[in-house]
């Protein structure tokens, strides 16, 4: 068969999968959900969940679950999942080893080639990260693309007319800008700007913060003592936050929190949604002031636009839609669904690549600046760490430039060369984010020319050369950052640790019988929850049975009807009911 080249949007809150077939974009759905949530767990028998399944684990075992894993990329860190250390890189493996595998489920061959999507301001280690995440998944990255460039392609460019458009996207953990060019089946990304750490986790951390504070005050007790009352408190949060996009207020009830002083801590209030913009009011003005930066990147103002393209979930808060109709002065569209806009995209480029007809180029650009340090003048004084800047931030993808340099003193036999990723005249102000020596140089006078070359590839990741001009001599670094872990015989140990997580099956399509919905990880851990609530019946009252009795009928009928959505939702209560009684 042919080789399938999938798109993934790899994302803080939730991931989705996607190809295109016969010329349209499909999201892949597992069951009925086009969505993953981006929660990795591991279950009572040692078992990874991913998904939904885990998303509900961490209600009652917050410690054996993984949420926002995104916001660790391209960090030098570790989290601890049922008491064993991973990688984020790991981590994020494991939700790409579950795309892959919903991806091959559905088109019945093996999937090795993958598109993936990334803020567009995410750094170079976070891009290395993810590349990384991709080959401990068994995927090798055919290329990596901004998220809003994604989101651009997804909303089509057939109009002859040029168009100048405002990407505003707003999902879980991170916030991207992006000004695009379209016309004639091309888009052309002007400029960017964003933060890899402002999103809605952050909207849901404030409205926590308020329950938080409720709670001291009405009943004296610190809930951030109990892991498995902040784990509620946080789905309580994310809860409230949704129906406030349609609604003005919402109530927020949480029985049997937490025990304290012998007594139980119940949480009931009522939150509007004046109260919930006003708490995330100095998020959505960052937002703007990038908005703005953006515009300056690309030559243009407010007025240049003709089109605000909203992406990601969080921008269904509404005064985010009123922000940017007053800043604009006309409604940004929504048509395609904020949420599957980017995977939509992360397609149309797969497709691209694998040589299917599709009517579209993408001209990518960098967000930052990439440089390298000088002896030079900085606030009229003289100044070692000069930012010599050689790849200029919002410069076309992919980019290389050379720059020469001099040597300082005679003799000279050795450079330190830096590299740095940031805006800032001070280097030392920027990211350093690579260094490397060039030893062996010929003993000449001050003034020997070393040429420095940066090379920026399509996916955003940097090769760097020095070669000394007289001889030739030269030395060259891609760099890793926190990524060098994983080289060699290390990235084999990831990717055989990963495998083993999810037993010994291939988590590729298996030639067998087409599996029933029994097969499914939801299926398979309510059937363990229902085993595991009936193994209380003997220790609890006839009013609790009756209860989780009646609950158990629900979830064995939605099994029967392969009703995934409605299984969540009592699986959902019937867990806290199990939570309530082991408290």
């Amino acid at each position: 068969m042919k080789d399938i080249i999938i798109g993934i949007d790899l994302g803080t809150t939730n991931s989705e999968v996607s190809v295109v077939e016969q010329g349209k974009v499909t999201i892949i759905k597992e069951g009925d959900k086009k969505m993953l949530p981006s929660f990795v767990g591991i279950d009572d028998a040692g078992q990874v969940i991913v998904g939904e399944t885990a998303r509900n684990q961490y209600l009652v075992y917050p410690e054996r679950t993984i949420k926002s894993i995104k916001r660790l990329m391209g960090q030098d860190t570790q989290v601890v999942l049922a008491d064993q250390a991973y990688t984020p890189q790991e981590i994020s493996a494991i939700i790409l080893t579950r795309l892959k595998g919903i991806a091959e489920q559905y088109l019945g061959q093996a999937v090795s080639k993958a598109v993936i999507t990334v803020p567009a301001y995410f750094s170079d280690a976070q891009r290395q990260a993810t590349r990384e995440a991709g080959e401990i998944a068994g995927l090798e990255v055919m290329r990596m693309i901004n998220e809003p460039t994604a989101a651009a392609l997804a909303y089509g460019t057939e109009q002859a007319e040029a168009k100048q458009v405002l990407v505003y996207d707003l999902g879980g953990g991170t916030f991207d800008v992006s000004v695009v060019n379209m016309q004639d089946g091309v888009v052309e990304v002007l400029s960017s700007h964003g933060d890899n750490h402002l999103g809605g986790d952050d909207f849901d951390q404030q409205i926590i913060e308020y329950l938080i504070e409720h709670i001291q005050e009405t009943h004296n007790v610190d809930v951030r003592q109990h892991s498995k009352a902040m784990a509620r408190l946080t789905r309580a949060a994310e809860e409230a936050k949704f129906l406030l996009s349609d609604q003005p207020y919402a109530q927020i009830n949480e029985e049997y929190l937490l025990e304290h002083d012998g007594a139980a801590v119940h949480l009931s209030l009522e939150l509007s949604r004046i109260a919930y913009e006003d708490m995330i009011e100095d998020y959505i003005n960052a937002t703007i002031d990038a908005t703005h930066i953006a515009l300056k990147g690309a030559k243009l103002t407010a007025s240049d636009i003709d089109e605000v393209i909203l992406v990601g979930g969080s921008t269904r808060t509404p005064c985010i839609r009123e922000r940017l109709l007053n800043e604009f002065g006309f409604e940004p569209h929504s048509e395609v669904d904020p949420d599957l806009c980017v995977a939509m995209g992360a397609a149309i480029q797969a497709a691209m690549i694998s040589g299917q007809e599709v009517d579209t180029v993408l001209v990518d650009v960098t967000p930052y600046t990439y440089g390298t340090s000088a002896i030079g003048v900085l606030d009229g004084q003289p100044y070692p760490f000069m930012f010599v800047p050689i790849i200029h931030k919002n410069s076309v993808l992919p980019n290389r430039k050379t720059e020469a340099f001099l040597t300082s003193y005679d003799n000279q036999d050795t450079v330190e060369i830096i590299i740095y990723q940031g805006e800032d005249p001070d280097a030392l102000n920027n990211v350093k984010i690579g260094e490397f020596l060039v030893e062996g140089l010929l003993e000449v006078p001050r003034g020997n020319v070393i040429t420095l070359t940066l090379g920026l590839d399509l996916n955003g990741i940097l090769n760097v050369s020095a070669v000394e001009k007289e001889t030739g001599l030269e030395k060259s670094i891609t760099i890793k950052n926190a990524l060098s872990q994983f080289e060699g015989e290390s990235l084999d140990t990831a990717k055989q640790r990963i495998t083993s997580l999810f037993g010994q099956m291939d988590p590729r399509i298996i030639e067998e019988e087409p599996s029933t919905v029994s097969d499914t990880p939801e299926i398979t851990a309510a059937r363990e929850l229902i085993t595991k609530a009936e193994g209380l019946f003997e220790k609890i009252s006839a009013e609790d049975k009756e209860d989780m009795v009646d609950l158990i009928e629900t979830m064995t009928g939605c099994i029967e009807a392969q009703d995934i959505e409605g299984l969540d939702k009592s699986s959902a209560q019937l867990t806290d009911i199990i939570y309530y009684l082991e408290s």
